[in-house]
């Protein structure tokens, strides 16, 4: 069998979809990295599959701490507008042979993830503007 190569199969998937920059699928692929070994450090030295849900998580974590207060600047420069986009890229590496996935997975599963504003904006806003929003709300 022919092992895929990442950034031949990248190249591949770009060209019959281009919404979405090369170093978004390798952000993707970092993150899936960066979710693993927290999973497997929760699950004492255990690794399982990352559901959907645990790799958005993971890419919020691990964009947070890569890219601060960039966060969404630097995901819409990648064509990365919201948690479905990660889906797409997520499915669109599966289908390469980048990522494997079991029968319960969907892209349904980062349909209803995170909004951005709350998950990349609001840990850098001053505490006095989080505390104006949130009696704005109420």
């Amino acid at each position: 069998m022919h092992e895929v190569n990442f950034e031949e199969a990248v190249e591949h998937i770009r060209a019959k979809d281009p919404r979405y920059q090369r170093d978004a699928y390798l952000f993707v692929r970092e993150a899936l990295d960066h979710t693993q070994k927290t999973i497997v450090k929760e699950n004492r030295g255990t690794p399982r599959h990352v559901t959907g849900q645990e790799l958005l998580a993971g890419i919020r974590d691990y964009a947070l701490t890569q890219f601060g207060p960039m966060v969404i600047t630097v995901f819409e420069e990648w064509g990365i507008r919201n948690c479905q986009d990660f889906g797409e890229i997520v499915f669109s590496m599966v289908e390469i042979g980048l990522l494997g996935k079991t029968e319960r997975d969907s892209r349904d599963d980062f349909k209803d993830g995170y909004d951005f504003e709350e998950a990349f904006r609001k840990p850098f806003l001053p505490q006095s503007k989080v505390m104006k929003e949130t009696k704005s709300v109420i």
